[in-house]
Protein backbone atom coordinates (compact mmCIF):
# COMPACT_ATOMS: atom_id res chain seq x y z
CA UNK A 1 0.00 0.00 0.00
CA UNK A 2 1.70 3.36 -1.05
CA UNK A 3 2.57 5.85 1.65
CA UNK A 4 -0.46 8.80 1.86
CA UNK A 5 1.51 12.16 0.96
CA UNK A 6 2.44 14.14 4.35
CA UNK A 7 0.00 17.09 4.59
CA UNK A 8 1.87 20.33 6.51
CA UNK A 9 -0.88 21.25 9.32
CA UNK A 10 -0.67 24.83 7.68
CA UNK A 11 -1.70 23.94 4.20
CA UNK A 12 -4.97 21.81 5.60
CA UNK A 13 -6.68 24.38 6.71
CA UNK A 14 -6.99 27.29 4.23
CA UNK A 15 -6.16 28.07 0.57
CA UNK A 16 -2.60 28.56 -0.46
CA UNK A 17 -0.37 29.40 -3.58
CA UNK A 18 0.95 26.23 -4.82
CA UNK A 19 4.72 28.17 -6.01
CA UNK A 20 5.15 29.26 -1.85
CA UNK A 21 4.53 25.69 -0.87
CA UNK A 22 7.52 24.55 -2.95
CA UNK A 23 9.64 27.41 -2.71
CA UNK A 24 9.42 26.92 1.32
CA UNK A 25 10.13 23.32 0.76
CA UNK A 26 6.40 22.24 2.18
CA UNK A 27 5.59 20.39 -0.80
CA UNK A 28 7.16 19.31 -3.97
CA UNK A 29 5.68 19.48 -7.46
CA UNK A 30 5.00 15.96 -7.42
CA UNK A 31 3.04 15.77 -3.66
CA UNK A 32 1.09 18.56 -4.99
CA UNK A 33 0.21 17.13 -7.97
CA UNK A 34 -1.42 14.08 -5.94
CA UNK A 35 -5.02 13.39 -4.61
CA UNK A 36 -4.64 14.95 -1.28
CA UNK A 37 -4.80 19.01 -3.15
CA UNK A 38 -7.49 20.17 -4.87
CA UNK A 39 -6.83 23.21 -7.24
CA UNK A 40 -9.17 26.01 -7.20
CA UNK A 41 -7.58 28.71 -9.28
CA UNK A 42 -4.30 29.19 -11.28
CA UNK A 43 -1.51 28.33 -8.61
CA UNK A 44 -3.87 28.21 -5.68
CA UNK A 45 -5.25 24.42 -3.91
CA UNK A 46 -6.72 23.48 -0.95
CA UNK A 47 -6.36 19.98 1.36
CA UNK A 48 -9.05 17.56 -0.13
CA UNK A 49 -10.94 17.49 3.65
CA UNK A 50 -11.85 21.30 3.33
CA UNK A 51 -15.81 21.92 2.00
CA UNK A 52 -15.35 24.11 -1.14
CA UNK A 53 -18.09 27.14 -0.02
CA UNK A 54 -17.77 30.62 -1.44
CA UNK A 55 -16.23 31.74 1.29
CA UNK A 56 -13.45 29.68 0.77
CA UNK A 57 -13.35 30.42 -2.70
CA UNK A 58 -13.07 34.19 -1.73
CA UNK A 59 -10.23 33.53 0.70
CA UNK A 60 -8.32 31.52 -2.30
CA UNK A 61 -9.17 34.03 -4.61
CA UNK A 62 -7.90 36.83 -2.36
CA UNK A 63 -3.98 34.94 -2.47
CA UNK A 64 -4.10 36.50 -6.70
CA UNK A 65 -4.97 39.55 -5.61
CA UNK A 66 -2.65 42.65 -6.34
CA UNK A 67 -1.85 45.45 -3.89
CA UNK A 68 -4.92 47.47 -2.83
CA UNK A 69 -7.43 44.97 -4.74
CA UNK A 70 -10.13 43.72 -2.32
CA UNK A 71 -12.86 40.64 -3.04
CA UNK A 72 -16.15 42.74 -3.59
CA UNK A 73 -19.51 43.10 -4.66
CA UNK A 74 -21.94 39.67 -3.74
CA UNK A 75 -19.16 38.06 -2.76
CA UNK A 76 -18.04 41.05 -0.04
CA UNK A 77 -21.53 40.59 0.98
CA UNK A 78 -21.54 37.16 1.23
CA UNK A 79 -18.46 37.41 3.49
CA UNK A 80 -20.26 39.83 5.89
CA UNK A 81 -22.96 37.30 6.29
CA UNK A 82 -25.47 38.95 3.99
CA UNK A 83 -26.87 36.48 1.49
CA UNK A 84 -30.10 37.13 0.01
CA UNK A 85 -28.58 36.59 -3.36
CA UNK A 86 -26.67 33.80 -5.09
CA UNK A 87 -23.51 33.89 -5.75
CA UNK A 88 -21.50 32.63 -8.82
CA UNK A 89 -17.84 33.21 -9.27
CA UNK A 90 -15.66 35.59 -7.10
CA UNK A 91 -15.85 39.49 -7.99
CA UNK A 92 -13.17 41.53 -7.28
CA UNK A 93 -12.01 45.14 -7.26
CA UNK A 94 -8.63 45.68 -8.37
CA UNK A 95 -7.46 49.70 -8.33
CA UNK A 96 -6.49 51.62 -11.96
CA UNK A 97 -2.44 50.75 -12.17
CA UNK A 98 -2.98 47.42 -11.25
CA UNK A 99 -3.10 44.59 -13.21
CA UNK A 100 -4.49 41.07 -12.16
CA UNK A 101 -4.65 37.79 -14.78
CA UNK A 102 -8.27 37.66 -15.72
CA UNK A 103 -9.20 32.98 -15.36
CA UNK A 104 -12.27 31.35 -14.56
CA UNK A 105 -13.91 31.40 -11.51
CA UNK A 106 -13.42 35.21 -11.01
CA UNK A 107 -14.85 38.62 -11.97
CA UNK A 108 -12.36 41.20 -12.19
CA UNK A 109 -13.89 44.68 -11.67
CA UNK A 110 -11.87 47.80 -11.96
CA UNK A 111 -12.19 50.84 -10.21
CA UNK A 112 -11.64 53.62 -7.75
CA UNK A 113 -10.43 51.75 -4.17
CA UNK A 114 -9.30 53.86 -1.53
CA UNK A 115 -7.92 52.13 1.58
CA UNK A 116 -10.38 53.04 3.64
CA UNK A 117 -12.84 51.18 1.58
CA UNK A 118 -10.68 47.74 2.67
CA UNK A 119 -10.86 46.10 5.75
CA UNK A 120 -9.73 42.31 6.73
CA UNK A 121 -12.55 40.77 8.80
CA UNK A 122 -11.41 36.97 8.04
CA UNK A 123 -7.83 37.81 7.07
CA UNK A 124 -7.91 38.52 3.58
CA UNK A 125 -8.85 41.55 1.84
CA UNK A 126 -12.58 42.78 1.84
CA UNK A 127 -14.62 45.79 0.81
CA UNK A 128 -15.74 47.59 3.82
CA UNK A 129 -19.72 46.54 4.81
CA UNK A 130 -20.61 50.12 3.75
CA UNK A 131 -18.70 49.99 0.27
CA UNK A 132 -20.13 46.83 -0.38
CA UNK A 133 -23.71 47.93 0.02
CA UNK A 134 -22.83 51.18 -1.41
CA UNK A 135 -21.66 49.22 -4.94
CA UNK A 136 -24.47 46.71 -5.06
CA UNK A 137 -27.11 49.58 -4.45
CA UNK A 138 -25.64 51.24 -7.35
CA UNK A 139 -25.18 48.13 -9.63
CA UNK A 140 -27.82 45.49 -9.29
CA UNK A 141 -31.31 46.00 -10.37
CA UNK A 142 -33.66 47.95 -8.50
CA UNK A 143 -35.72 45.43 -6.36
CA UNK A 144 -32.59 43.48 -5.66
CA UNK A 145 -30.62 46.32 -4.86
CA UNK A 146 -33.59 46.71 -2.02
CA UNK A 147 -33.54 43.40 -1.23
CA UNK A 148 -29.47 43.72 -0.28
CA UNK A 149 -30.02 47.27 1.60
CA UNK A 150 -32.64 45.41 3.89
CA UNK A 151 -30.46 42.71 4.22
CA UNK A 152 -27.61 44.69 5.83
CA UNK A 153 -29.74 46.99 7.53
CA UNK A 154 -31.38 44.35 9.40
CA UNK A 155 -28.26 42.77 10.63
CA UNK A 156 -27.16 45.68 11.53
CA UNK A 157 -24.14 45.90 9.07
CA UNK A 158 -24.47 49.67 8.11
CA UNK A 159 -27.21 51.96 9.11
CA UNK A 160 -29.08 54.25 6.89
CA UNK A 161 -27.39 57.56 8.30
CA UNK A 162 -23.74 56.16 7.40
CA UNK A 163 -24.68 55.17 4.04
CA UNK A 164 -26.85 58.66 3.01
CA UNK A 165 -23.47 60.21 4.16
CA UNK A 166 -21.27 57.60 2.08
CA UNK A 167 -23.32 58.83 -1.41
CA UNK A 168 -23.43 62.99 -0.58
CA UNK A 169 -19.38 62.32 -0.49
CA UNK A 170 -19.78 60.53 -4.02
CA UNK A 171 -21.94 62.61 -6.01
CA UNK A 172 -20.53 62.02 -9.51
CA UNK A 173 -19.63 58.15 -9.06
CA UNK A 174 -22.08 56.17 -12.03
CA UNK A 175 -25.11 54.56 -9.96
CA UNK A 176 -25.45 57.21 -7.05
CA UNK A 177 -29.31 57.99 -8.35
CA UNK A 178 -29.97 54.18 -8.60
CA UNK A 179 -28.16 53.66 -5.14
CA UNK A 180 -30.22 56.62 -3.58
CA UNK A 181 -33.41 55.84 -4.78
CA UNK A 182 -32.69 52.21 -3.20
CA UNK A 183 -31.31 53.62 -0.11
CA UNK A 184 -34.86 55.82 0.20
CA UNK A 185 -37.27 52.48 -0.28
CA UNK A 186 -35.06 49.58 2.21
CA UNK A 187 -36.32 48.66 5.60
CA UNK A 188 -34.55 47.39 7.85
CA UNK A 189 -37.27 45.73 9.50
CA UNK A 190 -37.77 43.35 6.32
CA UNK A 191 -37.10 39.87 7.47
CA UNK A 192 -36.41 37.89 3.79
CA UNK A 193 -36.12 38.86 -0.08
CA UNK A 194 -39.50 37.82 -0.61
CA UNK A 195 -40.88 40.35 2.42
CA UNK A 196 -39.02 43.03 0.68
CA UNK A 197 -40.28 42.34 -2.87
CA UNK A 198 -43.90 42.03 -1.10
CA UNK A 199 -43.21 45.11 -0.02
CA UNK A 200 -41.87 47.14 -3.14
CA UNK A 201 -45.08 45.50 -5.25
CA UNK A 202 -47.63 47.67 -2.66
CA UNK A 203 -45.32 50.38 -2.86
CA UNK A 204 -45.27 50.36 -6.61
CA UNK A 205 -49.36 50.22 -7.06
CA UNK A 206 -52.11 52.04 -5.70
CA UNK A 207 -52.51 51.01 -2.67
CA UNK A 208 -51.81 52.54 1.08
CA UNK A 209 -48.61 51.00 2.82
CA UNK A 210 -48.82 48.65 5.36
CA UNK A 211 -46.85 48.26 8.48
CA UNK A 212 -44.39 45.58 8.41
CA UNK A 213 -43.51 43.74 11.44
CA UNK A 214 -46.75 44.57 13.04
CA UNK A 215 -47.38 42.94 16.55
CA UNK A 216 -50.99 42.38 17.30
CA UNK A 217 -52.09 42.31 21.14
CA UNK A 218 -55.80 41.79 22.85
CA UNK A 219 -55.67 44.13 25.50
CA UNK A 220 -51.94 43.78 27.10
CA UNK A 221 -51.58 40.21 25.80
CA UNK A 222 -49.35 39.19 22.81
CA UNK A 223 -51.06 37.27 20.24
CA UNK A 224 -48.80 37.32 17.15
CA UNK A 225 -46.63 39.29 14.85
CA UNK A 226 -47.27 39.62 11.28
CA UNK A 227 -45.08 40.25 8.31
CA UNK A 228 -47.46 43.42 7.04
CA UNK A 229 -50.67 44.73 8.71
CA UNK A 230 -53.54 47.04 8.21
CA UNK A 231 -54.71 47.51 12.21
CA UNK A 232 -57.08 49.59 10.95
CA UNK A 233 -59.14 47.22 9.24
CA UNK A 234 -58.07 44.20 10.82
CA UNK A 235 -55.90 43.03 8.00
CA UNK A 236 -53.04 40.86 8.10
CA UNK A 237 -50.36 40.04 5.17
CA UNK A 238 -48.17 36.82 5.49
CA UNK A 239 -45.18 35.51 3.06
CA UNK A 240 -45.26 31.57 3.51
CA UNK A 241 -41.86 30.55 2.91
CA UNK A 242 -40.55 26.47 2.51
CA UNK A 243 -39.69 26.53 6.19
CA UNK A 244 -43.52 27.11 7.50
CA UNK A 245 -44.06 23.52 5.80
CA UNK A 246 -42.32 22.13 8.97
CA UNK A 247 -44.16 19.97 11.28
CA UNK A 248 -43.41 22.58 14.28
CA UNK A 249 -43.92 25.95 12.46
CA UNK A 250 -46.87 24.78 10.62
CA UNK A 251 -48.84 23.71 13.95
CA UNK A 252 -47.29 27.54 15.63
CA UNK A 253 -48.98 29.42 12.28
CA UNK A 254 -51.86 27.38 12.36
CA UNK A 255 -52.48 28.43 16.60
CA UNK A 256 -51.50 31.74 15.54
CA UNK A 257 -54.09 31.99 12.66
CA UNK A 258 -56.95 30.77 15.09
CA UNK A 259 -55.68 33.13 17.48
CA UNK A 260 -55.92 36.06 14.73
CA UNK A 261 -59.06 35.23 13.53
CA UNK A 262 -60.75 35.34 17.01
CA UNK A 263 -59.84 38.81 17.53
CA UNK A 264 -61.33 39.15 13.90
CA UNK A 265 -58.38 39.45 12.16
CA UNK A 266 -58.28 38.24 8.14
CA UNK A 267 -55.04 37.37 6.95
CA UNK A 268 -53.94 36.60 3.93
CA UNK A 269 -51.46 34.16 3.07
CA UNK A 270 -48.52 34.50 -0.07
CA UNK A 271 -46.12 32.13 -1.81
CA UNK A 272 -43.40 32.73 -3.59
CA UNK A 273 -45.46 31.97 -6.84
CA UNK A 274 -47.58 34.69 -5.86
CA UNK A 275 -45.18 37.02 -5.52
CA UNK A 276 -43.35 35.83 -8.60
CA UNK A 277 -45.60 34.88 -11.51
CA UNK A 278 -48.48 36.46 -10.38
CA UNK A 279 -47.83 39.87 -8.50
CA UNK A 280 -51.26 41.39 -10.22
CA UNK A 281 -53.58 38.68 -8.12
CA UNK A 282 -51.81 39.44 -5.36
CA UNK A 283 -51.94 43.58 -5.36
CA UNK A 284 -56.06 42.40 -6.70
CA UNK A 285 -56.43 40.02 -3.78
CA UNK A 286 -54.91 42.94 -1.54
CA UNK A 287 -57.31 45.70 -2.38
CA UNK A 288 -60.18 43.50 -2.37
CA UNK A 289 -59.46 42.79 1.00
CA UNK A 290 -59.66 46.22 1.63
CA UNK A 291 -62.32 47.30 0.03
CA UNK A 292 -64.26 44.90 1.71
CA UNK A 293 -63.15 46.12 5.33
CA UNK A 294 -63.84 49.96 3.64
CA UNK A 295 -60.61 51.35 3.29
Amino acid sequence: MPTPPLTPRELAVAPFRGSDAIARGLLTRGMLRSSAWRRLYRDVYVHEEIAIDHRVSCEAAALLLPPGAAVAGLSAAHVWGVTPLPVGDVTVIVPRGQNMRVQPGIEVRRGALPPSDIVSPLGFPVTSALRTAFDLARELPPTEAVIVLDTFLKKQRINQARLADYLDARPSWPGVKAARTALFRADPLSESPMETRTRLLIADSDLPMPFSQYKVYSGKRFIARVDFAYPDCLLALEYEGDHHRHRDVFRSDIERLNRMRLLGWTVLRFTADDILRYPDNLITQIRAALRRRRI
